[in-house]
């Protein structure tokens, strides 16, 4: 099923008449910023490179402005909306489409796994695409990427500081933390930037298209994740300081001798910031690091 430009979800006089129609109201609570540009869809959906051989699941329908695209190529979308007024006004909008699961329930509560089955054909690659709520961006993206399920693609919206984050290089401003948690299992780069004036209402900031490939393994190999994850994080914990200082701070003042051994051990400064470390740094740090675990 295809449509043109005017007939879409999408156009501005027939988002304002769905939304006239069904008396809905914007609830901040929920982040709700719906699209209304044709072209920055349609890039979404190139970017996303679907096929009728890929599932899709989206994340904020809303009134079914990106799912539209999806639907036409996907092999099937599985669309998960908190927000029960939005469900009848999804169960209008998309009702040609006998390609779409609609759940109404909160993302990071539902068992995604048991959800999934419910494909029609659940064997078939499944890639993220959707318009993230901008309040709770970080959490939904971490639940999804940390989750046994082998999401092959994420092509998501979010906040354009958000988005430079997760993409930043060592040595840059943006570099952090969350950088090096989604770097460590996924390939990250900004696909484009998306000015607020193509949003209703429009958000008070720029957004950008993030693209996200799952990589086969972690990009580095660590004796223990959890423990890699844990000495990263308290690395970044005073940005301004040193790596030793907070190292310090974290396994004990009373340590600092076995903390510079250690260091030493790994071929890394005390002097230096966490910001100034590559991912293959920490997993050496985390490593040599090891034995302040007990």
């Amino acid at each position: 099923m295809t449509n043109t430009d005017i007939d879409r979800i999408s156009n501005i006089i027939r988002t304002q008449d769905i939304l006239r129609r069904h008396d809905f109201n914007f609830k901040k609570k929920f982040g709700q910023n719906f699209l209304t540009d044709h072209n920055i869809l349609s890039k979404i959906t190139q970017t996303a490179e679907l096929s009728k051989e890929v599932n899709v699941i989206e994340i904020g329908p809303g009134i079914g402005s990106l799912t539209q695209y999806l639907l036409e190529e996907a092999h099937e979308v599985m669309a998960f909306e908190i927000d029960k007024t939005l469900i009848p006004i999804l169960s209008e909008t998309l009702a040609p489409y006998d390609n779409f699961t609609l759940v109404n329930a909160d993302i990071l509560k539902i068992d995604l796994m048991a959800a999934i089955q419910n494909f029609k054909n659940p064997n078939l690659p499944i890639k993220v695409v959707a318009n993230l709520p901008y309040y709770i961006t970080t959490p939904i993206l971490m639940h999804l990427i940390e989750s046994k399920i082998p999401f092959a693609e994420f092509v998501v919206m979010m906040q354009k500081e958000v988005a430079d984050r997760i993409a930043a290089k060592p040595n840059s401003k943006a570099y952090g933390s969350l950088s090096i948690a989604v770097q460590y299992y996924m390939e990250a780069s900004v696909a484009f930037v998306v000015p607020r004036t193509v949003f209703i209402p429009a958000p008070n900031v720029d957004s950008a298209i993030l693209k996200m490939v799952r990589r086969r393994s972690p990009l580095v190999e660590v004796k223990d994740e959890a423990w890699f994850f844990k000495t990263m994080h308290s690395s970044f914990v005073h940005r301004r300081k040193t790596l030793m200082n907070n190292l310090q701070a974290a396994f004990g003042k009373e340590n600092k001798a076995e903390i510079e051994q250690y260091l030493q051990k790994a071929e890394i400064s005390p002097s230096i910031r966490a910001e100034a470390l590559s991912i293959a740094d920490f997993a050496k740090l985390a490593d040599a690091l090891l034995p302040l675990k007990n």
